[in-house]
């Protein structure tokens, strides 16, 4: 007697797990793992490293999460791995100088938080969490000289970060090159079936693939995610470039900054950010561009969808309603963030927009200011230079561009 699979036939979830994704290595091996899965009823295994290098996760880190949450909704394992000890190595990925390894101490604090975020994207009852230090720490020295045998230095330097460093005459450590073996290290330790990463990352997964063949086991399928673009439209969302939306910040910011993105920036958001198909991102599409649909509107549901998965379904609607007051109806929300500022004589505008963090820099402050896309008090300010007296403490309000308003409070103690 045949028992029925607890898995979807493949191609149902060959074509949920495409969704989004920029590129699989190879699709048929996906296919055939698949197969074997659904056919032994034994799930694939899914990692995901990521290095605790910061403790704050942004819309930007969610890409990838999100589509281990798919694998997860289909009944496979999905192992979310810490890579505290590839980040004391440092990944070189991206980076045009050799970068300084963490510190243990930064580590586990950063760790804890990451998992306080991450759950609440991933299921924690289905979700196994992996330190890579439970292997990497306990390979002995003879077995680290066998691991750098298992890969050949002419592909290692193909790695685009270390060519470009080799071009311009600039160092690269040696245990830099092994962060690439170890990530490879860490899918043979697991078993690794499939391993995602941003598009970035590709050098190092396609690693993991020939270390694990190095090992006697079958080859993971690599699993690549598009970097999603930041608020500027232009750059990667980093918090760095200050283009970023956090997760854990409040919704009616989060809904200010996602109602900033341009219409057509939209579409990738809606792709790579929620759950909504192909099939039903092109027709909400052609409604628009018929006109059918409003943008705004769109967008509007966009923001709340998004907001809901962190926040919960009140809290974004919640959003909503607060930011159409603010920008429908030009009224002030109920809770705005307060920036203190306590230097004393006159200081630019610029300047405290810059502070405020409501600009990624004191020229682009300018830039906003000619723009005509700062009030002051409710008086639009387009004088790059203006200068606000400091000499009578009390609190004022600031609006730039989209973002909600903030009060700023010039020369007030508080507790």
């Amino acid at each position: 007697m045949s028992t029925q699979s607890p898995f979807r036939p493949v191609a149902e979830q060959l074509e949920y797990l495409r969704k989004g994704s920029a590129e699989i290595i190879r699709e048929e091996d996906l296919a055939a793992k698949l197969e074997a899965s659904r056919s032994k009823g034994v799930p694939l295994r899914v990692k995901l490293g990521v290095d605790p290098t910061a403790p704050d996760l942004h819309l930007g880190h969610t890409v990838v999460l999100r589509k281990l949450k798919h694998f997860q909704d289909l009944g496979h394992t999905s192992i979310f791995l810490i890579g505290e000890f590839t980040a004391m190595v440092g990944d070189p990925t991206g980076q045009s100088v050799t970068r300084p390894p963490l510190t243990r101490e930064q580590i586990a604090a950063n760790a804890k938080t990451y998992l306080e975020q991450v759950y609440k994207i991933l299921d924690p009852q289905r979700t196994e969490v992996r330190y890579n230090s439970e292997w990497l720490g306990k390979l002995s020295s003879y077995e680290v000289i066998q691991l750098c045998g298992k890969y050949r230095l002419a592909r290692m330097l193909e790695h685009e970060d270390f060519r470009s460093r080799l071009a311009n005459n600039q160092p690269i450590a040696v245990h830099e090159l092994l962060y690439s073996l170890f990530q490879g290290y860490d899918s043979v330790a697991l078993k690794a079936d499939v391993e995602l990463g941003a598009t970035e990352q590709k050098f190092n997964l396609l690693v993991g693939r020939e270390v694990q063949r190095e090992y006697g086991q079958p080859s993971q399928v690599v699993f690549t995610m598009p970097i999603l673009v930041g608020l500027d439209g232009q750059r990667k969302m980093s918090k760095s470039l200050g283009n970023y939306v956090g997760i854990t910040e409040a919704p009616s910011q989060m809904f200010g900054k996602l109602m900033s993105i341009s219409d057509e920036m939209m579409w990738a958001y809606m792709d790579l950010l929620t759950d909504r198909t192909p099939a039903q991102i092109a027709q909400l599409r052609a409604q628009v561009e018929s006109g059918a649909a409003h943008p705004k509107a769109t967008k509007v549901a966009l923001a709340v969808e998004i907001i809901a998965g962190f926040h919960g379904a009140k809290a974004a609607a919640h959003a909503a309603d607060e930011f159409d007051l603010i920008y429908s109806k030009r009224q002030l929300p109920s809770q705005m963030r307060t920036y203190d500022f306590s230097e004393e004589g006159d200081v630019k505008l610029s300047r405290l927009i810059d502070g405020a963090g409501l600009a990624s820099s004191r020229a682009e402050a300018e830039r906003l200011i000619k723009q005509g896309a700062v009030e002051w008090d409710g008086q639009k300010i387009l004088d790059a230079g203006y200068l606000i007296s400091t000499a009578t403490s009390g609190e004022h309000i600031l609006r730039v561009g989209k973002k909600p308003a903030i009060v700023v409070r010039i020369g007030m103690k508080h507790s």
